[in-house]
């Protein structure tokens, strides 16, 4: 079972990534009905929507899908960097039974940081190919370690 939680800021690239999340995971063997897909406003968010699917325990692979273009205002890094951090520390979570949640789900990074808006449209099924499949993959992999 795989959760999916993306932002729906930037909705063009992050539809393109999660429809292609969905599509690679059921080329793979995973049943439609085992996908749960839900939806947060913005990148940042992503970081508490993941946590939620870790903590229900229902989960094998969580995938948190995101966009988050440069823009002309430090607000590009600190989203970057908060994303990041926190996905980073969901999976260390795993490790430290303190943190209260469920261990074995590992939280798959797909979240594009780019510099415009075409550099992620080439990265969600454009000319460079869709990092939502990569992100798919890799859930798979990941679970299955």
């Amino acid at each position: 079972k795989v959760g999916i939680v993306y932002a729906e800021w930037n909705e063009e690239i992050t539809h393109a990534l999660r429809d292609g999340a969905i599509k690679t995971l059921c080329d793979n063997g995973v049943n439609a009905e085992d996908i749960t897909v839900a939806s947060v406003p913005g990148s940042f968010e992503l970081i508490f929507g993941a946590s939620q699917m870790v903590k229900s325990g229902k989960y094998d692979a969580v995938i948190a899908i995101g966009c988050v273009i440069r823009g002309d205002t430090p607000h590009f890094d600190y989203v970057c960097q908060s994303v990041t951090q926190g996905v980073t520390m969901l999976n260390c979570s795993m490790i430290q039974p303190e943190s209260g949640l469920m261990p074995n789900c590992p939280v798959i990074f797909s979240v594009l940081t780019t510099l415009d808006k075409q550099q992620a449209l080439d990265r969600a099924g454009g000319r460079l190919g869709n990092k939502g499949v990569e992100g798919a993959v890799t859930a798979i992999k990941m679970a299955n370690l």
